[in-house]
């Protein structure tokens, strides 16, 4: 092959390759940032751009869509001592590339851990109860918190959502303890009480007794005192129960017949062992 065709091929070579680093096609979404001798320069917009071949070259390649950021999960102090579990999620846009990849060494590493940072901050602020029940309230004071620092790094915080806060394993372990000893305690004192009330019951009954048998004994006495025969009245209160008694027997579903003594004062002084 003659020098001068080498030479016209490798020219040739050389324009193509100089046309493909000096022209550049931005995908849609995105945005390149151009380095000019190891310094930075321009961003590049989606569409197409001319840079200056061997002198300009592409640095990096941001995304200008919106980042999902998974926050991992730690664990978090409460004011009251508890230790619960957290974690969230934030949604980003680079709104200024050169920032984001100038500002700051490694933007979502940054973001993560500023996130989680802020978050052990605003939890140990709060008590157990209120950290389980006022996610709307730690959303808004997280994203107030990080808004203005990822802001220098050229980052719009869209939104941070807290996807769970719960007790920890260990936490959890020993509020079912405490439920199940609270529980015990409740049944334990329902028993008591339940006892107590039994024996109240039977105190009252055997009150009750006891002024049945005063009355019945008053009534002894003014009886007897009425009439002057001692076997009389107790042969009357008798009576009066006897009576009562076979009239309950009447009344009873499973009782037929119910045959009254012919001589019902003899009949009460034979259960008196009288003649």
């Amino acid at each position: 092959m003659e020098p001068a065709l080498i030479l016209t091929a490798a020219i040739f070579v050389f324009l193509l390759v100089t046309v493909a680093k000096g022209v550049r096609q931005v995908p849609q979404g995105n945005k390149w940032v151009v380095q000019r001798l190891g310094k930075y320069y321009t961003s590049l917009n989606p569409g197409l751009n001319f840079v200056i071949p061997y002198i300009d070259s592409i640095a990096y390649k941001v995304t200008t869509k919106d980042i999902v950021l998974d926050i991992p999960s730690q664990e978090v102090i409460t004011k009251d001592n508890a230790v619960i579990m957290t974690n969230a999620v934030a949604y980003i846009n680079i709104v200024s590339p050169e920032k984001a990849v100038y500002g700051v060494e490694d933007y979502i590493i940054a973001i993560q851990t500023l996130v989680q940072t802020s978050l052990r901050s605003i939890v140990g602020e709060m008590t157990l109860d209120d950290a389980l029940s006022s996610r709307d309230h730690i959303k808004a004071k997280l994203k107030a918190a990080i808004s203005d620092d990822i802001a220098d790094w050229g980052i719009t915080l869209k939104t941070v959502e807290i996807q769970d806060i719960n007790p920890s394993g260990t936490m959890q372990a020993a509020m079912e303890e405490q439920a199940a000893a609270e529980r015990a305690d409740g049944d334990k004192q329902a028993a008591i009480l339940k006892a107590e009330g039994k024996l109240e019951a039977s105190r009252r009954e055997a009150e009750a007794q006891v002024i049945l048998a005063q009355a019945s004994q008053t009534a002894i006495e003014l009886v007897t005192s009425a009439v002057g025969d001692k076997e009389l009245p107790v042969a009357y209160l008798l009576g009066e129960k006897y009576i009562t008694s076979l009239q309950n027997l009447s009344a009873s579903e499973n009782s037929k017949f119910v045959v009254f003594p012919a001589d019902i004062p003899a009949a009460i002084k034979g259960m008196m062992g009288s003649r």
